[in-house]
């Protein structure tokens, strides 16, 4: 198998000394070493989340802690405000799971204004709220910022926000904002292999999963919890250890390249992806709105994305189509993880070659 540079949304590029973490000998997962792995982890992610709330591991993906994160906090009824495929997710798995949930959508590559969220909160129908802070199919990012104004007014509804492609690649200061459950996962912008998901979870959340009791066992927020207490900062059922011995060394990456100097890699490469899709095509995002992990594209071209990336992985690149029914009407270049401006120049001169842009 060729390996290829990956300008995709996830899984992302992983650095070889990472990856080699991954073969770390096995340890017991009810050890104290096992402890002092997690313990650390979780010192080292509230740096990087800017929070000093418990932080729950879950072997899954992001969708995992998603599904147990709706089911888990919803008394009365959410809503789900969504701007693409993956914010809706969260509404499908409230559905599945029998908890009562509203959906609001915007029309692709519009965002979830925080006027938008406080005509749904000051009805009172709601004690949940999930937004999406980064949505990779139609790479747009959410204000969260101006919406943490709009949630101080309701101190009763928990507050839960997607950064699976956000977090590890933009500022996301978890306390101030008053985000009560933090979601992210390791393919993204940690540059991790997929399997592992994290949460960052308030007081006021954990209050609200005490209340409600346990809801399921594997993703039940409550269950994870009181394995952090009662054990010592363990998982509640046995890990993916060789994830976090690699999440554990990647972390020691990312404070070394340090947090904020990796804040502004990505957003040079965002501005320079972003500059470049508006020169031969057009991002689709509103302006100001748009991603700092994954460029989306209308392809106003008119091109073939999978004969573009034929021609791409004789070069050993990769880039994405676009997603659900935004597919060939959209292409995505990611620019997270172990990107970097080099990169980035490489693969859209690249695509100016292939297609002979002017």
């Amino acid at each position: 198998m060729k390996i290829k540079k990956l300008f995709i949304p996830g899984p992302t590029q992983v650095h070889p000394e990472v990856l080699s973490k991954m073969g770390t000998p096995m340890i017991g997962h009810r050890t104290k070493e096992a402890s002092i792995l997690q313990r650390d982890i979780t010192d080292k992610l509230r740096k990087l989340m800017f929070t000093g709330n418990k932080i729950i591991l879950s072997t899954s993906s992001g969708t995992g802690l998603m599904e147990g994160a709706i089911r888990s906090a919803t008394e009365k009824k959410a809503i789900v405000f969504a701007v693409g495929a993956f914010g809706k997710r969260w509404w499908e798995l409230a559905r599945l799971n029998g908890i009562d949930a509203d959906l609001h959508e915007e029309k692709p590559g519009y965002a979830t204004m925080p006027e938008t969220v406080d005509a749904y909160l000051k009805s009172g129908k709601y004690d949940t709220v999930t937004i999406t802070h980064n949505e990779t199919s139609t790479g747009l990012r959410n204000p969260i910022e101006s919406i943490s104004e709009v949630m101080e007014k309701y101190p009763d509804v928990v507050w839960m926000v997607d950064a699976v492609s956000s977090l590890g690649g933009v500022k996301i200061d978890t306390d101030r904002l008053g985000i009560d459950v933090l979601i992210s996962s390791s393919q993204k912008a940690l540059a991790l292999p997929p399997g592992l998901s994290i949460a960052s979870v308030s007081k006021k959340a954990e209050s609200r999963f005490e209340k409600l009791g346990e809801r399921g066992y594997y993703l039940d927020f409550k269950t994870l919890l009181q394995f952090i207490d009662k054990k010592d900062h363990q998982y509640h059922c046995t890990p993916s250890l060789p994830h976090m011995f690699a999440l554990d060394y990647q972390l020691d990456r990312i404070i070394k390249e340090g947090i904020e100097n990796r804040f502004i890699r990505h957003m040079e490469c965002a501005e320079y992806t972003i500059n470049w899709a508006n020169h031969f095509f057009k991002t689709l995002p509103q302006p100001g709105f748009e991603s700092m992990t994954v460029t989306c594209i209308e392809n106003t071209r008119k091109i073939s994305v999978s004969d573009l990336n034929e021609k791409l992985a004789e070069r050993g690149m990769v880039i994405s189509n676009g997603y659900g029914e935004l597919k060939e009407k959209t292409f995505r270049i990611a620019h997270m993880g172990e990107l970097n401006l080099d990169d980035m120049t490489e693969v859209t001169e690249a695509i100016e070659d292939i297609l002979n842009l002017k």
